[in-house]
């Protein structure tokens, strides 16, 4: 989450989007509580609160850490709309965008939501770092789409050269993380196979492997797969 603008407003709700985003899970798991803003602008009516007991049970009760990341959004201070009903959409007062000014934060994937921002992923993993004790981290999903267009030829379905630099771009990031003391261990790249993505099902594409649909699920290594297996070589 990136500040809209310098003002303290701002920054204050960057914080606030990714404490409702993340603090949500990572706050019980390292402290034993939700995060303080999330019990300031929800309450206790609508967010429980752990008792002593509970709170000992979930405080450390993990053996990593494990982070998906895929781009990152532009976050303004939001006033209270009194107008609606309160919920979990409302209730971090944050208005998130891909856009400031009229520029996107980076390039656009085949997801309306998939900005290409590797600037992020460093970001979240020195933030995991000094927020939440120095875990162990493992990058579970990271990766990009496109459309599944069907009249494109299968040569050029195949040639995903946008992948191989968002991968690229986002490893260099974890590679600079590394060096400043993150303990990452592990970088899972989503997907290895274009797969069912959740509401968008089969109108767009993740994976470094092509699947044919239309001809038995026939599977085709795209570019990605082939500067993967190279990547691993070195």
């Amino acid at each position: 989450m990136v500040p809209y603008s310098e003002s303290d407003e701002d920054r204050a709700a960057a914080l606030r989007a990714i404490d409702f985003r993340f603090g949500w899970f990572m706050d019980p798991l390292t402290k034993g509580r939700y995060p303080l803003s999330m019990r300031t602008h929800v309450g206790e009516n609508r967010l429980p609160k752990f008792n002593e007991t509970e709170s000992k049970l979930v405080k450390g009760s993990y053996n990593f850490i494990g982070l998906n990341y895929y781009t990152a959004n532009y976050v303004a201070d939001a006033p209270e709309d009194k107008s609606l009903n309160k919920s979990y959409l409302t209730d971090a007062l944050v208005h998130k965008t891909g856009s400031r000014n009229g520029v996107l934060i980076g390039p656009q994937a085949g997801s309306s939501w998939l900005y290409v921002y590797p600037e992020g992923i460093y970001d979240l993993l020195n933030y995991t770092k000094t927020e939440y004790g120095d875990p162990e981290i493992y990058i579970t999903e990271n990766g990009i789409n496109e459309l599944n267009n069907a009249s494109l030829p299968l040569k050029e379905a195949l040639e995903d050269t946008h992948r191989i630099d968002y991968h690229y771009r986002h490893l260099q990031q974890v590679h600079k993380a590394i060096g400043m003391g993150v303990k990452v261990k592990a970088y899972f790249a989503w997907s290895f196979l274009d797969t069912f993505e959740w509401f968008s099902g089969f109108t767009i594409r993740f994976g470094i492997h092509y699947i044919d649909y239309e001809n038995e699920l026939k599977t085709y290594p795209k570019l990605s797969a082939q500067w993967f297996k190279n990547f691993l070589k070195k």
